[in-house]
C-alpha cells in the first residue's frame, strides 16, 4: 500500500533523500534551523545505480535479512525489498576486517577465504594478487600478524590465512595455465630495480601492473635474494619460488642475475641507457661479528655466508659437533640446514630467554622437534683453540638482554662462565646491509648502516633514486617487504607522472570486531606435516598445506568480520561503474525551516503478559512478524 507514495517521494522535485543519516545537532530557531547531520555511507553511487541485482549475484557474503526478522538470507550487497526507495543497492559494511587491517600488505583476506567458500579459486588468487605477488611463498613462510588479531582466536583458535592462500597458489600452479595478472599497454618510462629481494620484486610487479617496463638486476646467480639464499629449502621449496617469479617475468618484467652494481651497472650507466627511475632494493646479505677473542679461527662460520653457499648448492664444511650463537629466525634456520648437512649434533646458544627469543614460535618449536639443544641466557666470551684450531667457545652468563628503557644492551656476570666443546661454530647475531656502492655512488647511508631514505616516499637524497626493504629498516619480513615494495611503486609511479609524493599516503586501518558470545567453537583445521625421522639427510618441505577439503573446512570457520568481504566481485559486476568501495562518512550543515521528528517506534513485545499469551513458553504462539 505504501509503495506508490515512496516512488513519489522519490521522484518529488522538492525532496532530497538522504538515507543513512544521523542528525548529530540542531540549531537554531522556527524557520531558520541549521542541522548537523553525519551520512553513513552506502558504497553505491545512487546516481549511477540501475537496481539491476548483478551486484547481489555474485557477493559471497550471506547474512540475516534484518527486513524480515532475520526469517531469510541476504548478500552483503543488498536492497531490502523490490518497491524499496531509492532504488539503488547498498552495501554493508563493519569498517575493514581485522586481518585485513593488520596484514602489511593489507590483502583482502576476508574476500579471498569467502570466494574460497564459494569454490571459486581462480577469482579468489586475482583477488589476493591485487594486493600481494607471492601467495605461495608468504603461504610458507609470513610470519602471519593477521592470524594474530583473528576473531576467530577470541572463540578457539584463528583460521589458518596462511595456509588459505598457500592453498589458492598451489592448486593454481598444478593447473596448466597458472593465473598471470594483466598488465596494460606499456608506458615509455623506464625502471631500475636493484635486487631481486622481495622488495625489489614486489616494486617490480607493482610497476608492471600499471604498464612500466621493469628491469630487475641482480647480483646474485640466482633471483629471489634472501628468499632463494636465506630461507632454506625445507621451509621454501625452490621451484615454488622460481614459479612465482616467472609469473612476475610472464608479466614484462625482465630480471638480469650475475650484475654487480657499482661495479658493472652505474647509476650513471643506468641514466645513459634510459633508465628514468631506479629503486635500490639490495637487502642485508652481510653477517654481524661478534667482536670477540678467537672469532677469525677456521671453523668459526657465519651465518648469512652459510645459508648462502647451502642454497646456491656450493660445498660446506662442517664437524661432528656444531654450536650456532643467535636467537632469531636465522639461526633456527642455520641450525636446522647444518643438521641436514651432516651435523652430528646442533647447539643453538643466545642471550635471550625462551619466552625472549625473537625467532617466531613455530621455528623453535621445529628446532626442538629435531633434538636442536637450546641454552639460554649466554654470551660469548671467547673462543677456545688448541694448536691454532677451534676448540670451543667460552659463555657468560647474560643477567639482562635488554635495560629499563626496553633497549637491546646486554648485562653479564663474568664470572659464571660456561664452556662448550665444538668443532664448528656457526655466527648467527644479525644481518648488514653491504654497501660498499654508497660512496662511489653518492648514495647516503644512515649511521645504523642504511640507505637514507625519506620513511614515506622512499625518496633518497639523489634524485630520480628510491631506497626500500631491509636496506633502509633493518631485517623483517617477507611480507613487510612486499609492503614496503608496494609503497615504492607508488612513490615511482608519482615521480615520473609529476606528482605530489606525500598527498594522501597516510592511511589509518581501522577495525571492529563482532561478538562472539554465541558462536559455536570449531576447531582449527590441522595442517599435515612431514614426520621427523623423514627429515633427517634432506630438505624436503616440512609442511604439506591443505588440500582442497581442508581448505574448505578452514574456510568456513570465517566470521565474516567486516560483513562485506571486500572482495570487489560486486565492482566488475557493475556494468554502470556504480560500485565505490572508497565512500567515508560526510559530516556537513544543512539549513530547515523545520523539523519533523518520526523515529519510529519497536515492535509489540508479548513478553510481559505471558500468562495470557504464552509467547515465551510455546514455540508455535508467534507475533505477526
Amino acid at each position: 500500500m505504501i509503495s506508490p507514495k515512496l516512488v513519489e517521494v522519490g521522484r518529488h522535485l522538492n525532496i532530497e533523500l538522504l538515507t543513512g543519516t544521523e542528525l548529530l545537532d540542531l540549531q537554531g530557531d522556527a524557520g531558520h534551523f541549521t542541522a548537523r547531520i553525519l551520512q553513513k555511507p552506502r558504497y553505491i553511487d545512487l546516481s549511477k545505480c540501475t537496481g539491476c541485482g548483478e551486484c547481489a549475484k555474485v557477493c559471497p557474503v550471506e547474512l540475516p535479512n534484518e527486513f524480515d526478522e532475520d526469517l531469510s538470507m541476504r548478500r552483503a550487497v543488498y536492497k531490502l525489498y523490490p518497491q524499496a526507495i531509492p532504488g539503488a543497492f547498498a552495501i554493508s559494511k563493519r569498517g575493514t576486517a581485522p586481518c585485513k587491517a593488520t596484514c602489511p600488505a593489507h590483502v583482502s583476506i576476508q574476500g579471498y577465504i569467502a570466494l574460497i567458500r564459494q569454490g571459486k579459486y581462480r577469482e579468489a588468487l586475482a583477488l589476493f594478487k591485487e594486493a600481494h605477488p607471492f601467495p605461495a611463498v608468504c603461504g610458507r613462510v609470513c610470519h602471519h600478524p593477521c592470524e594474530e588479531i583473528c576473531t576467530r582466536g577470541d572463540v578457539e583458535a584463528p583460521l589458518a590465512i596462511q595456509y588459505l592462500h598457500r592453498f589458492l597458489a598451489d592448486i593454481d600452479f598444478s593447473g596448466e595455465a597458472p593465473y598471470v595478472p594483466e598488465t596494460p599497454d606499456g608506458k615509455e618510462e623506464r625502471i631500475a630495480v636493484i635486487g631481486s629481494g622481495p622488495a625489489g620484486l614486489s616494486a617490480a610487479y607493482f610497476l608492471a601492473l600499471k604498464g612500466y617496463p621493469v628491469t630487475v638486476f641482480e647480483k646474485l646467480p640466482v633471483a629471489g635474494g634472501m628468499m632463494a639464499v636465506g630461507i632454506p629449502a625445507y621451509r621454501l621449496p625452490r621451484a615454488v619460488l622460481s614459479s612465482e617469479i616467472r609469473i612476475i617475468e610472464e608479466m614484462g618484467v625482465e630480471i638480469r642475475t650475475g650484475v654487480t652494481f657499482g661495479e658493472d651497472i652505474t647509476l650513471d650507466s643506468l641514466r645513459t641507457d634510459g633508465y628514468s627511475a631506479v629503486f635500490l632494493a639490495t637487502g642485508l646479505h652481510r653477517s654481524r661479528p661478534l667482536n670477540v677473542e678467537g672469532e677469525d679461527l677456521p671453523g668459526v662460520l657465519k651465518g648469512v655466508d652459510f645459508l648462502r653457499q647451502v642454497s646456491l648448492g656450493d660445498p660446506v664444511s662442517l664437524g661432528d659437533r656444531v654450536v650456532v650463537i643467535g636467537g632469531g629466525n636465522v639461526a633456527i634456520d642455520v641450525a636446522l640446514s647444518a643438521l641436514r648437512k651432516g651435523a652430528g649434533s646442533v647447539t643453538l646458544v643466545c642471550l635471550e630467554k625462551r619466552e625472549e627469543m625473537p625467532a617466531w614460535d613455530y621455528e623453535v618449536a621445529e628446532a626442538v622437534e629435531e633434538d636442536v639443544r637450546i641454552m639460554n641466557s649466554l654470551g660469548p666470551r671467547r673462543f677456545l683453540h688448541e694448536d691454532g684450531r677451534l676448540s670451543g667457545i667460552e659463555f657468560k652468563r647474560c643477567t639482562a638482554v635488554f635495560d629499563e628503557t626496553g633497549a637491546f644492551n646486554p648485562r653479564y656476570d663474568e664470572d659464571d662462565l660456561t664452556p662448550l666443546e665444538a668443532d664448528t661454530v656457526i655466527v648467527a647475531i644479525g644481518q648488514a646491509a653491504d654497501l660498499s656502492f654508497s660512496r662511489t655512488e653518492g648514495v647516503p647511508s644512515t649511521p645504523r648502516g642504511g640507505i637514507e631514505v625519506d620513511p614515506l616516499t622512499l625518496e633518497t637524497p639523489v634524485e630520480g633514486v628510491f631506497a626500500g626493504g631491509d636496506v633502509c629498516y633493518g631485517p623483517k619480513s617477507v611480507v613487510e617487504a612486499v609492503a614496503c615494495g608496494k609503497e615504492a611503486a607508488i612513490s615511482i609511479e608519482r615521480y615520473l607522472s609529476g606528482r605530489d609524493l606525500r598527498e594522501g599516503r597516510k592511511t589509518e586501518w581501522d577495525y571492529e570486531k563482532p561478538s562472539v558470545e554465541s558462536e559455536a567453537v570449531r576447531a582449527r583445521t590441522p595442517v599435515e606435516k612431514l614426520p621427523v625421522e623423514q627429515r633427517q639427510g634432506n630438505f624436503h618441505e616440512i609442511c604439506r598445506g591443505f588440500d582442497e577439503q581442508a581448505a574448505q573446512a578452514e574456510a568456513e570457520r570465517c566470521l565474516n568480520c567486516g560483513i562485506c568481504s571486500e572482495c570487489y566481485q560486486c565492482v566488475g559486476a557493475c556494468v554502470a561503474e556504480a560500485v565505490d568501495h572508497t565512500q567515508t562518512a560526510v559530516e556537513k550543515e544543512i539549513e530547515v525551516g523545520s523539523v519533523i521528528l518520526c523515529p519510529g517506534s519497536d515492535a509489540f513485545s508479548p513478553e510481559p503478559y505471558e500468562d495470557m499469551y504464552h509467547y515465551a513458553e510455546y514455540p508455535d504462539v508467534v507475533t505477526s512478524l
